[in-house]
């Protein structure tokens, strides 16, 4: 795959992005695609059985060593916890429960939250939104890198830092990018969130609260299944934004790695879109895509000219927030 070039700046567009008027064009050569949409019946029972699969590793892991919790949760429990805020990323679409019934799938997405430890899905969805509207637009995507990030990590060693440290420039980036007022949803998350850790510490101890929160900022950094972060945008190929990936490790994330078909049609759930792919394979067979997270990862540090400002920037007029 080509490579975009030695950079000291975001890549500045000034056209829509091509997500919009694709999905135009394959509605209307395949309509059969819209019967593809609406909720996954399957999702919820997937997703609760992880949370409970992780319940139980609480219980197995309550008098292990140090050595040994922290080797499970970066090996077993933070790839769950990966997967589960995938899941989290699919709820945000409303495809566990459909549109009439959108506060269930916010209640769904706080339980799916349990294991990660830390409150993330209310937030996560008060942000997703504009992701997808204003795909790379200044001050609205907080996917995007602040110039200060693009700025500094830009050796191998800082990259190898950036990448450890994506969790928290996640967590804390859309504060200074793009604040928006804590709302309801998001206070009843951190309380929901709080209950269960203390009930989980009054039960277990210490140990399986480190598990669970040691496994999500690991597995959310560096780790194979964390190359869909670099994946999905970094713009490997000059004026490509969205990249799919069709590998097996779709099976653990649902599909995280159809991303260029999630863009496409965004209330399509993760299981559905390698049907998608099939149907209009024209429009994607072709496109650039890539075939390793691993040797994502492994690119993103040790080539030059990708970094944190790889991505593509636009300006909305209207700076309207969803």
């Amino acid at each position: 795959m080509g490579k975009a070039g030695g950079r000291d700046d975001f890549e500045w567009v000034y056209n829509d992005q091509p997500h919009t008027a694709r999905r135009k064009e394959i509605l209307a050569k395949y309509p059969e695609i819209k019967s593809l949409m609406g909720p996954d019946p399957q999702l919820k029972w997937v997703v609760s059985g992880m949370v409970l699969t992780q319940l139980l590793a609480c219980y197995l892991v309550r008098d292990l060593s140090w050595k040994w919790i922290f080797f499970w949760a970066y090996a077993f429990g933070g790839c769950i916890n990966h997967s589960l805020t995938l899941a989290i990323h699919d709820i945000s679409h409303n495809v566990a429960f459909g549109n009439k019934l959108a506060k269930w799938n916010r209640w769904f997405a706080m339980w799916a939250n349990l294991p990660i430890g830390l409150p993330y899905s209310a937030s996560f969805k008060k942000y997703h939104i504009d992701h997808h509207r204003y795909l790379g637009g200044d001050q609205l995507d907080v996917d995007i890198p602040t110039d200060i990030e693009g700025w500094f990590f830009c050796t191998p060693a800082r990259k190898v830092l950036w990448l450890f440290l994506q969790p928290f420039f996640y967590a804390l980036r859309p504060l200074v990018v793009n604040p928006k007022p804590v709302c309801h949803l998001e206070i009843q998350n951190a309380v929901v969130q709080l209950t269960v850790d203390l009930i989980i510490y009054y039960l277990w101890g210490i140990k399986p609260i480190v598990y669970l929160i040691a496994g999500s900022i690991l597995c959310m950094g560096l780790h194979p299944i964390s190359g869909h972060f670099i994946a999905e945008h970094y713009m490997f190929l000059k004026g490509h934004e969205t990249y799919s990936y069709y590998g097996p490790l779709n099976l653990i994330t649902f599909n995280v790695g159809y991303h260029m078909e999630h863009h496409d049609f965004p209330s399509i759930p993760g299981s559905k879109l390698p049907q998608v792919k099939q149907i209009a394979a024209e429009y994607y067979d072709f496109l650039p895509q890539h075939t390793s997270w691993t040797r994502v990862l492994w690119d993103f540090v040790f080539d030059n000219s990708i970094g944190p400002y790889a991505r593509i920037k636009r300006k909305y007029k209207l700076n309207k927030q969803g």
